[in-house]
């Protein structure tokens, strides 16, 4: 466990092979990463078999810590290139024993004051705001569907035999689906990424009244740890929880959405994103025909050549606002769900690092 020396949080993780788990493997993986302005976060659970999944768990956070650190971008298309890397360094290593393995990848990265999730399989991030339990991912699952569909309760989900289920995994085809979204934090705010050995054993009203405690990152793992253990411990359990002990100002970028559809391919999201295509096509048109005139009209070639540039700015202006406005909205908007629980008193304050 470790918790990195940046005076806006702190962190602390554990994982554990759990009580039932036969040979002693844990396939659970847990990332903490120190970065100039924050931190990745970041639990796996690898399948497809003892060697196997544990194999995949760490290839998908070794993969994603160094690609992200090697990327180029904004976060959060330096992230999503980040987990695309790791998908394809699962995949490539899925021949001979190892075929058919996989792993969910739930990660969390901290730039300064937002987080911006990437998600791909069952395990969970959740938040603590307020006294409210926020509960941040959707389970990428079968039963999770069949729960959203109406046909499942949240009781039987937890029980079904197809609970283990995913439907969405690292390592399963070249392009990976994920769901990516950012959001302002808030001092105060505890964030907790487990894999599915914690959330699927600890009902959240209990999940709630552990993370109220004031306790220390690394505490706090620690007691949900053996709180799933106590509950049988059925599987690897892994638990990452940072707590948020003072606001900064959010970052300059527009904050990703969540997609109203679900988990999306990457390389669509990064296209969206970075939505500089038809900017580029505008420019260079501009630039294009701006030449032309001054070789083909040479005596108007500096009112040309003016118009030129202030056409040029114009687009580069607006875009600007534009850009500004979405910062802006990504500041105000409501970007968490209803409360999945509510402790009957105030959460435990933070200390501020000022102070």
């Amino acid at each position: 466990m470790r918790s990195p020396a940046t005076p806006s949080m702190s962190s602390g993780l554990l994982t554990d092979v759990g009580r039932q788990r036969q040979g002693g493997v844990n396939q659970d993986a847990a990332l903490a990463l120190d970065l100039p302005q924050g931190g990745l976060y970041a639990v796996a659970d690898g399948m497809g078999g003892h060697a196997a999944g544990e194999l995949a768990a760490n290839l998908a956070l070794d993969t994603l810590s160094q690609a992200y650190l090697d990327g180029r971008g904004v976060p959060p298309e330096r992230l999503t290139e980040a987990v695309q890397a790791a998908n394809l360094s699962v995949l490539r290593h899925a021949v001979g024993e190892y075929v058919g393995m996989g792993t969910t990848l739930l990660a969390v990265l901290i730039d300064r004051g937002a987080a911006i999730v990437a998600h791909v399989g069952d395990s969970r991030a959740y938040m603590l705001r307020g006294g409210e339990l926020h509960r941040l991912t959707d389970d990428h699952s079968w039963v999770a569907e069949q729960v959203r569909l109406g046909n499942l309760t949240e009781a039987e989900a937890r029980d079904h035999q197809w609970r283990s289920v995913v439907s969405n995994a690292l390592g399963g085809e070249e392009r990976v689906r994920l769901e990516l979204f950012g959001f302002p934090l808030k001092s105060g705010d505890r964030l907790l990424i487990c894999s599915d050995g914690l959330s699927g054993v600890i009902e959240e009203t209990h999940l709630l009244e552990l993370l109220a405690r004031q306790n220390t990152p690394d505490q706090v793992a620690r007691t949900l740890v053996n709180a799933a253990n106590d509950a049988g411990g059925p599987d690897n359990i892994t638990a990452v929880i940072v707590d948020i002990t003072r606001s900064l100002r959010p970052p300059r970028y527009a904050l990703p959405s969540r997609q109203p559809d679900g988990p999306t391919y990457a390389d669509v999201l990064l296209s969206a994103r970075r939505g500089n295509s038809l900017l580029t096509y505008l420019l260079l048109t501009v630039v294009y025909f701006t030449l032309l005139g001054v070789i083909l009209v040479p005596e108007h070639r500096l009112v040309l050549g003016l118009l030129g540039i202030l056409v040029l700015l114009g687009i580069l202006v607006s875009r600007r606002l534009l850009h500004g406005r979405q910062v802006a909205r990504d500041a105000d908007r409501p970007t968490l769900s209803a409360p999945v629980k509510t402790a009957p008193v105030k959460s435990r304050p933070m200390q501020d690092s000022n102070h």
